[in-house]
């Protein structure tokens, strides 16, 4: 993660950009990753992920050596992405409870992912329990910001917390991993609605 910044000037022979740009690959090939899990599982061939990121099998395992250091990966970079969309959806949205609803919307895209996520990581616990932890430490902050910001301005009369909304909407997510026909994303639509004070009906 960012170093310190070692002097300026085209000296140090490109090694700034260099870094960039192996960052920006690897972003590529975790977002072909995370696309291909959605479809096809996570034990899906790297081969189909390497077609998916336009790039050989070999690149991917230079990068990745083992299936569990790609679906680790994977895991924080869907975490990072939903952590992000937060503050983004706070400014771009109409009002903070339409910020609230498409957050939530991401955040069931990726728990419904991240069960296949979870799943492949049993076999190597290794890095499970940090993940969780991450994933708290991620999101807890960025739900609790919307859920308070729409409570400011009015549009959620509630007293739920970020942690048992979160725990709520994984809850409601379940149903998808047995089910194809399942409709997480329309009862966790429900659930936020419910939220919504009465006279922002």
């Amino acid at each position: 993660m960012g170093d310190g910044n070692a002097g300026g000037g085209g000296a140090g022979r490109a090694a700034r950009p260099k870094r960039a740009d192996a960052r920006r690959n690897e972003e590529t090939l975790l977002d072909a990753a995370a696309a291909v899990f959605v479809t096809a599982g996570v034990q899906a061939p790297v081969r189909d992920i390497a077609a998916e990121a336009g790039v050989g099998t070999g690149t991917i395992y230079r990068h990745f050596p083992t299936r569990a250091d790609l679906v680790i990966a994977v895991y924080r970079h869907q975490v990072e992405a939903c952590a992000e969309a937060g503050p983004a959806l706070l400014e771009s949205c109409p009002g903070p409870h339409t910020a609230l609803a498409r957050w939530i919307d991401l955040f069931v895209d990726f728990l419904v992912t991240k069960h296949g996520l979870a799943s492949a990581l049993r076999s190597e616990d290794t890095g499970f329990d940090s993940l969780h932890a991450y994933f708290l430490d991620r999101l807890v902050p960025v739900c609790t910001e919307l859920l308070s910001a729409a409570t400011a301005a009015g549009e959620i009369d509630s007293d739920i917390s970020a942690l048992e909304l979160m725990h709520g909407v994984g809850n409601l997510c379940i149903g998808a991993d047995t089910d194809p026909d399942y409709q997480a994303r329309r009862l966790v639509a429900l659930l936020i609605a419910g939220l919504r004070a009465p006279h922002h009906d």
